[in-house]
């Protein structure tokens, strides 16, 4: 556990300190993110902020990572950079959204693949390949999509990773353990500057990065000894508030007659929070303690039966289902 804090506070030092450098290389560059009718931010903001993130993560890793795990660690890392590479492009060019879902997450998806990281809980293989490329490319989108509101993603990465630290201490696995500690501590750094009112914007060279790696970590979590017909839905549980958030976008936009990847929108879950009378601090509040409730309820499923585990699940379901009415009724979106 020494070596996971060591990660941890390497990676949020290097986040604190690089951050205010990416916001006066993306002023002087001009990577700016302009308000506009769609947006709820009144000014210019600079939006590289996730090349800090990257930066203080792979630093962290490079500087106290244990060697032996370089092949799977090393593909993970390419990934990762595949798809920041995207998001810096998209960040100073633009870059069309079916690009981006159709060619850059679906490769990157593939190189994880090719060094043997897989889903492996379906009996056919090409079940497994099928189901990594849609979770590594739908959790990537949704850490995207939910960067919507100052504080929102970085924060929800920011539980997530910790909760997945936790459950990669619990069961042994080093490399879980410090992808998530650096990953913890580079958005818990960068958040310094990003929780409402934010000076600068993670754009989606951080997005996306975030995204690829929490689907890379929930993809490398084991359970020794526990039963995969339950396990498999710990990480969909960290990860349940982008899961959500991205369910109910792409269903009301569905539903009326929109694009879900060509009209951006003021009808996420954060926007319909403040929209119901919460203040955006509130919102990202409320959508942290949500986060820390799904994470609670991942851990006690390591230990659940097959009954159990699946109460809990359809519970959650349930009340997913429920929220997705809900929501879909709030007016001034």
């Amino acid at each position: 556990m020494t070596n996971y804090m060591l990660i941890l506070v390497t990676a949020l030092v290097f986040a604190i300190g690089g951050t205010p450098l990416a916001r006066r290389l993306a002023l002087r560059l001009g990577v700016m993110d302009q308000p506009s009718i769609r947006k709820i931010h009144t000014k210019a903001m600079p939006r590289l902020g996730g090349a800090a993130i990257y930066v203080a993560f792979i630093l962290a890793l490079l500087l106290l990572g244990d060697r032996s795990y370089v092949s799977q660690g090393a593909s993970i890392l390419l990934g990762a950079t595949l798809v920041s590479f995207c998001g810096i492009w998209d960040d100073r060019w633009g870059m069309r959204p079916l690009l981006k879902l159709g060619v850059g997450q679906p490769l990157a998806a593939l190189i994880l693949i090719a060094s043997g990281i897989r889903v492996s809980f379906l009996p056919y293989t090409i079940l497994n390949i099928f189901v990594t490329i849609i979770w590594v490319v739908g959790i990537t989108s949704a850490l995207n999509l939910l960067d919507n509101m100052d504080g929102l993603s970085a924060g929800v990465a920011t539980v997530a990773s910790a909760f997945f630290l936790l459950l990669a201490a619990m069961s042994g696995q080093y490399l879980v353990g410090s992808l998530a500690a650096a990953l913890l501590g580079a958005c818990l750094g960068f958040l310094l500057y990003n929780f409402n009112p934010a000076s600068i914007f993670m754009g989606d060279t951080g997005s996306l990065f975030i995204g690829f790696i929490l689907a890379a970590v929930g993809i490398k979590l084991r359970f020794p000894g526990r039963m995969d017909i339950v396990t498999w839905m710990i990480p969909v549980l960290v990860l349940g508030i982008p899961i959500f958030d991205t369910t109910l976008v792409v269903v009301s936009r569905l539903r009326r007659g929109l694009n879900p990847t060509t009209h951006p929108g003021k009808d996420h879950f954060s926007h319909r929070l403040v929209a119901m009378g919460l203040s955006q601090r509130e919102a990202v509040m409320a959508i942290y303690l949500i986060g820390g409730v799904l994470g609670v309820l991942a851990i006690f499923l390591t230990q659940a039966t097959i009954v159990e585990g699946y109460v809990i699940g359809a519970v959650v379901a349930l009340v997913g289902l429920f929220g997705l009415w809900r929501l879909e009724q709030v007016n001034g979106l």
